[in-house]
């Protein structure tokens, strides 16, 4: 069989002045960039697992856009969507269906909504796609594809079994890194996170050699890649961690993850982090306030404990090289216009390196969709093109939707303002000497 796999890529505001900022904001841009620039990780994945008997090809959907008649000589074509996009991918997968194309889609958004993806391809596949792929080509290759495939309860992909992602389909000069996965799921359980925890009920860790070998399979394309681990949370097993980052430490590679605050607790592994080649990690701080964080972390209000040591914990973090990228959720329940002005503040104490300022998104799947829905405060439901991290769909609890979304576009344009980005840069730069002086001078002593 002659198989495509598309990804969605791009994701872009949906309100036209949000839009425009985002054009001028370096903040916005840069950070879009990165977002539009990582290939589809579960595409790759899914092409290894591909027999070699099948010929597959890699599109992202920019390359697709705007060729019409769409190619349709592909026995199967398989696609995968952010929520913001998933409209687009439908429209799509109805171009190829009316051309003869058998269609199936997967993700996050085709597992949670499988009713509403069904109505635009001819099969869904639900859950962890590696559990699911073999099936499913097996039964295209017969013309007999399922109406859904779905992993059997408390079936899980083991990490162990990953196979190296098919890098060889890119065009590595369109992209400025690359994604490796070292871990999948989170212990936490946010109430807005819509991520792999959608996927998986586990945190589980990729065994050290299988993440040493997609590296290096990079580094066969790539002579000096930048990496990024696609972890919702990378590092939560300790000794794991350690035994990765002194592997990654041979690898001379640049890196950059997602985590949380409690690295900042332990000098060994931030010294092995940036020994590793780790540039960058963003951590979800969601709110400086502690009336903001209550309840937001809904298994044991983690993230309304570590509120008094965020400022610590970035400092700390910083002082190792390491810049933070602090991610703030605008108009949780708890936080009120004050939120704005807060965020600010808190930015220019830390000196964070580099700030993401989004609005609370009630995506579908979450408890945050559920209990909104239910309290009857979302403007439009099943509006999944509103779901892009800064447009507002809901009505906040201590603000109107309004002043939600006209804080967001002024803090932006103070964050986002070269003046204060120079300063927090040059304060992160002077922070690193000093704090590299001071453990000079104490192990002297010592």
């Amino acid at each position: 069989m002659k198989v495509a796999l598309i990804a969605m890529s791009g994701v872009r505001a949906a309100n036209e002045e949000l839009t425009a900022v985002g054009l001028t904001l370096p903040g916005f841009v840069e950070r879009s960039r990165v977002i539009a620039s990582l290939p589809s990780l579960s595409l790759l994945t899914l092409a290894a697992l591909t027999p070699r008997e099948h010929e597959v090809q890699y599109f992202e959907v920019r390359d697709l856009r705007a060729d019409d008649p769409l190619p349709a000589d592909f026995d199967l074509i398989a696609i995968t969507s952010f929520t913001a996009q998933i409209k687009d991918a439908y429209v799509l997968a109805n171009r190829f269906r009316a051309a003869g194309v058998p269609v199936i889609m997967g993700g996050l958004h085709a597992t949670v909504l499988p009713d509403e993806a069904a109505q635009h391809c001819d099969a869904v596949a639900v859950g962890e796609g590696e559990l699911l792929w073999r099936q499913i080509l097996d039964d295209a290759g017969r013309g007999d594809l399922r109406r859904r495939y779905t992993v059997a309860d408390r079936d899980e992909f083991d990490l162990a079994d990953a196979p190296v992602p098919r890098y060889d389909l890119l065009d590595i000069d369109r992209y400025n890194r690359l994604t490796v996965q070292t871990s999948r799921g989170c212990p936490f359980r946010c109430e807005f996170c819509a991520s792999s925890i959608l996927l998986t009920t586990k945190y589980k860790t990729k065994p050290v050699e299988r993440v040493l070998a997609e590296i290096r399979a990079i580094k066969d394309l790539w002579d000096d890649p930048f990496i990024e681990f696609a972890d919702d949370n990378s590092f939560v097993r300790r000794p794991q961690a350690r035994r990765l980052l002194a592997a990654l430490a041979r690898e001379r590679i640049r890196w950059f993850t997602e985590c949380d605050v409690s690295i900042a607790d332990d000098p060994q592994l931030l010294d092995l982090m940036r020994e590793s080649g780790c540039r960058q990690v963003l951590i979800g701080l969601e709110s400086p306030n502690r009336s903001g964080l209550d309840g937001v972390e809904q298994r044991g209000n983690w993230k309304l404990r570590q509120r008094d040591r965020y400022e610590w914990a970035v400092r700390t973090i910083q002082s190792y090289g390491i810049s933070v990228n602090g991610c703030f959720v605008l108009g949780l329940d708890g936080d009120d216009e004050r939120v704005f002005e807060d965020v600010y503040d808190f930015v220019d104490r830390t000196g964070l390196y580099e700030v993401q300022a989004t609005v609370m998104t009630p995506f579908p799947g979450t408890p945050l969709y559920g209990r909104l829905l239910a309290e009857g405060r979302i403007i439009r439901p099943c509006a999944w093109d509103m779901c892009t991290l800064f447009d507002v769909n809901y009505i906040p609890r201590r603000m109107s939707p309004e002043r939600l979304q006209r804080g967001l576009i002024d803090l932006a344009t103070r964050l986002y303002d070269r003046d204060f980005i120079k300063d927090r840069r040059q304060r992160f730069f002077r922070g690193v000497r000093e704090a590299h002086r001071t453990r000079e001078i104490e192990e002297q002593a010592a």
